[in-house]
């Protein structure tokens, strides 16, 4: 996110009464929006430098939950980014995820393998360290 929005989106948030302010990561250019939650939390808006719109919820310093990337949220402005902020439930479950295909049961083979020669051994004796 660009200081410039961010700066913008803090104002808006501040003007809604929304306990908010500018977030930069010690040694990087990247810029985003803290959002201060009443239980303790806090939300880190697009801090990442990735394209789209996300958050990392905190508590503590410690990752609690997400707020899932936004799609089609890499050109909005600060008016619809504030809209999105002040709007979230960060106490909502998270979206079912798709369910994941098993995987095909690889092929029967259909050449037989020759049997292992009996040996009459098992494989206690086998392992068995000899003395």
């Amino acid at each position: 996110m660009d200081e410039s929005i961010a700066a913008d989106v803090v104002e808006r948030l501040r003007a809604r009464r929304i306990f908010a302010g500018i977030n930069r990561r010690a040694g990087v250019y990247n810029v985003g929006v803290r959002v201060v939650i009443p239980d303790g939390r806090e939300a880190i808006w697009d801090n990442d430098g990735a394209a789209g719109l996300e958050a990392m919820v905190l508590r503590d310093g410690v990752l609690v939950g997400f707020v899932p990337q936004i799609p089609d949220s890499d050109d909005l402005d600060a008016a619809a980014i504030t809209e999105i902020i002040a709007a979230t439930d960060y106490d909502a479950e998270p979206p079912p995820s798709p369910p994941v295909a098993k995987p095909a049961s690889p092929p029967a083979d259909p050449t037989p393998r020759p049997a292992a020669p009996a040996t009459g051994r098992g494989w206690r004796d086998r392992l068995r360290r000899k003395a």
